[in-house]
């Protein structure tokens, strides 16, 4: 007897535990997937995801918002107006010029907690006033560091110290579909925070004054309305990966498609602003259109991917690397290049003296050359007055005659300010003249500035003190 109620217990218990993993199986818990199964019995793809993987941005958000700011601009314009009667009788029909100032709004992003701040151009052009507002509601007034109409990127500055900051994210590593989220102060709605997708990599955007732009945009469907700009794009990590510069809309507001520029140039653009108040660019000498099935067909390509090669110029990088019209362009080092705009990315990349390895098509075959990049005639961002640059905190210019006289020397740079970067903190002083950087002479501030861009590592400063001494200083360049 005893034993038969011991089995019935233990088979009461077995049937138990099956009909609890049945129904577990059956109902999906909490990191279960659902599988999919068409009528006529045919499979496709499923996913499986658990609740963590699924879109979710208050990380992001929460992290990212505090280092995103409101900036208000005053823009002082000249107007003409029509005198009084009494002035027209006198001096005749003439216009007298008047000052109007106006207030305009955009969004900017802190990238270091010393006060630095990314934003774009458009907001800051032609500001004679800038107003920072943080996202507790502190005021501060903000200096324009440099600017750099090519990019739409602009670097201000506020006297603040331990400011949260937004960290750099890889926008080569954006996929399709990827989520992402928009942070910025839209029609002045601070700290307004919208979701969307990648759309789309490396757009371009027509232009009709025919200015030169370096573009390849990020397309996402998150809202962007007017005082977005220079906000930050934002992936699920809390990373920086674009900052939000335009919309494409009939109305003026948004319509469904935003842009935002890359975070990979935003960095470099920044980084040069800031640490040498100019920008160089790389420049690779050619003319290009797009590869299309037609001219893919005609040159035998296997795809229509590569930008076509309509005009080398004489003397260029590309040039003098061997690289002709007719070529196709399908990879700089080991970066894939499939539009001109993906192209133009990858060479904004570099600086002037940089060399890269570019693979083309030519005539079937493929076939590799070396190009060193060539500089611009002329650089963009700010230079004071004086006609001093910027260098890690300090500012450069090339020494006078009397200097150099003095000190019994033929050529340098010399050091005219010291502020807060990396110079002050190598010990560098006032007035010390700068002859050689890493071994190579110097004797303008662009001669230091291209050698340090150069540098991989560390950066060797050999010179005098303004007392004539022989004396060095050396920082790291991360």
């Amino acid at each position: 007897m005893q034993k038969s109620l011991i089995t019935v217990c233990a088979s009461a218990i077995v049937a138990g535990l099956t009909a609890f993993g049945v129904v577990k199986a059956c109902v999906p818990g909490e990191h279960a997937g659902t599988a999919n199964v068409v009528s006529d019995g045919s499979a496709f793809r499923t996913v499986n995801l658990s609740q963590t993987e699924y879109p979710d941005f208050t990380f992001a958000a929460e992290s990212a918002v505090d280092a995103v700011v409101y900036v208000k601009v005053t823009i002082r314009q000249q107007q003409s107006y029509n005198a009084d009667p009494f002035f027209r009788f006198f001096f005749g029909d003439q216009a007298a010029p008047q000052s109007r100032e106006q207030q305009g709004s955009g969004s900017g992003v802190i990238i270091r907690s010393d006060g630095y701040i990314v934003t774009n151009n458009h907001v800051v052009e032609g500001a004679t006033k800038v107003e920072v507002t943080l996202n507790n509601n502190k005021t501060y007034p903000a200096t324009v560091i440099g600017t750099d109409p090519a990019t739409d990127v602009a670097i201000i500055k506020i006297d603040a110290q331990g400011l949260p900051v937004v960290p750099f994210g890889d926008s080569d590593e954006l996929r399709l579909g990827q989520w992402v989220i928009a942070i910025g102060s839209p029609y002045d709605l601070r700290s307004t925070i919208t979701a969307g997708i990648v759309s789309a990599k490396g757009r371009q955007m027509p232009h009709y004054q025919g200015e030169f732009k370096i573009e390849s945009f990020i397309q996402t469907d998150a809202a962007v309305n007017p005082g977005n700009s220079g906000g930050a794009l934002v992936n699920q990590k809390g990373e920086l990966v674009g900052v939000n510069t335009a919309i494409i809309s009939q109305t003026g507001s948004y319509t469904g498609y935003s842009f935002a520029i890359p975070s990979n140039i935003v960095k470099k653009i920044a980084d040069d602003l800031i640490d040498f108040g100019s920008v160089k660019r790389a420049l690779l000498g050619v003319t290009m259109t797009q590869i299309d099935d037609k001219k893919a067909k005609e040159l035998k390509l296997f795809s229509p991917n590569g930008v076509y090669i309509e005009e080398v110029l004489k003397g260029g990088a590309a040039d003098k690397a061997g690289i002709r019209h007719g070529d196709v362009i399908v990879s700089v080092d080991s970066t894939a290049i499939t539009t001109p705009s993906s192209l133009q990315e990858k060479v904004s990349s570099y600086n002037p003296g940089d060399k890269a390895l570019i693979t083309v098509i030519r005539d079937g075959d493929k076939k590799k050359f070396e190009v060193t990049f060539q500089g611009t005639a002329t650089e963009t961002g700010t230079v004071d007055i004086d006609g001093s640059v910027a260098f890690y905190g300090a500012r450069l210019k090339e020494a006078s005659k009397e200097t150099l006289a003095a000190l019994n020397l033929k050529a340098g740079v010399e050091i005219v300010s010291v502020g807060a970067g990396k110079v002050q903190e190598a010990g560098a002083k006032e007035g010390f003249i700068i002859l050689y950087v890493n071994d190579q002479p110097v004797s303008k501030p662009e001669d230091v500035i291209n050698i340090v861009k150069k540098a991989k590592r560390a950066v060797y400063v050999e010179g005098v003190t303004s007392y004539g001494k022989a004396a060095y200083f050396a920082f790291g360049k991360e």
